[in-house]
């Protein structure tokens, strides 16, 4: 009889008090877990603390046949993340999902500005707080956290029309946690990217839609539209597939630059990238998401859906692109 291969859920344990963006990788991982026993592997879960050295370590003496890393920060901090695939690297431990670099690179928004726009790929203009001399009055501009995920920090405030009087706010952001965009006023979608044995495949092309929305509000998935169940924004913020309803030559774009961005930073396993398309229907990415969410409702599980993918089908693809 052939040996069950034994797997390690890594997650990052939430702290005390937890909001519900942090305690949202607890669904994830018995998802995943539920699922992997599913294909016939035997799974365990650990949490990941400030401890992280530590209990990385541990794992060399449990000798799993790999680990499903579903950390996406420690201490609630975006920025630490990395330290877990750079361990599990040292240590000579296959993981799924993307690897360190990828990870690294596409956690920090500055980092991943720089990439896409010395590739070519259009993004929007990314300006560093201290340089507010590079912002032009009358544009609009979106102020976001360079290491946070889940729109945590991103709120309807976060949108602002540069007038001089902004310079004095500017001046509490600093260069090392914060970057100023170029606001992108019109649609936006999600575009989920899967790998495995045959290479990266495109599921169906997500838009974010604003319902009732007045002039005045940003058109964006901030904090609220994600995670708080009784707002205004998170009633009205609602994800569609357009399919056929979609412009053919728009689509193909979008697609295209999603597979660029999937060469371009060295994904693997899953990815998400998020795109705005401007008046004049030209796609600019976004972010570019590593390890995105796996929870039943995520955006990524949600077009695998619609792609008529099982949720073992899903983790089938993603476990053959492990680098063992």
């Amino acid at each position: 009889m052939m040996k069950k291969k034994k797997c390690c859920i890594l997650f990052n344990q939430p702290l005390e008090g937890a909001l519900a963006d942090e305690l949202d990788v607890l669904e994830q991982a018995e998802h995943i877990e539920e699922n992997l026993e599913k294909l016939g592997i035997s799974v365990y879960t650990r949490g990941i603390s400030a401890n992280f050295m530590n209990e990385v370590a541990e794992l060399t003496a449990e000798k799993p046949d790999f680990v499903f890393n579903l950390v996406e920060s420690i201490n609630n901090k975006g920025e630490l993340n990395y330290f877990v695939p750079a361990l599990l690297n040292m240590y000579s431990i296959p993981y799924s999902g993307n690897p360190l670099e990828a990870l690294f690179i596409t956690t920090s928004k500055a980092l991943s500005a720089k990439i896409l726009r010395e590739n070519n790929i259009p993004t929007p203009l990314t300006i560093l707080p201290s340089r507010p001399d590079l912002l032009k009055p009358g544009c609009r501009y979106i102020v976001k956290p360079i290491w946070e995920d889940g729109s945590l920090g991103i709120t309807a405030d976060s949108v602002f029309d540069f007038t001089p009087d902004h310079v004095e706010r500017l001046k509490g952001l600093d260069d090392s946690h914060w970057i100023i965009q170029e606001y992108i006023d019109g649609r936006e979608f999600n575009i989920s990217v899967i790998g495995g044995k045959s290479g990266p495949e495109v599921m169906p092309i997500a838009e974010m839609v604003f319902l009732n929305f007045s002039p005045d509000m940003p058109r964006i998935v901030d904090f609220k539209a994600k995670w708080i169940e009784d707002s205004f924004e998170y009633e009205n913020t609602i994800r569609e597939f357009p399919g056929d309803n979609l412009n053919p030559l728009l689509a193909g774009k979008i697609n295209e630059l999603a597979l660029r961005c999937w060469k371009v930073f060295g994904l693997r396993g899953y990815a998400r990238v998020d795109m705005r398309i401007d008046e004049n229907s030209c796609p600019y990415v976004i972010e570019v998401n590593a390890n995105p969410c796996l929870s039943p409702d995520s955006g990524f599980m949600a077009a695998t859906r619609k792609a008529g993918m099982p949720v073992t089908t899903v983790l089938t693809r993603i476990l053959e692109d492990i680098n063992y």
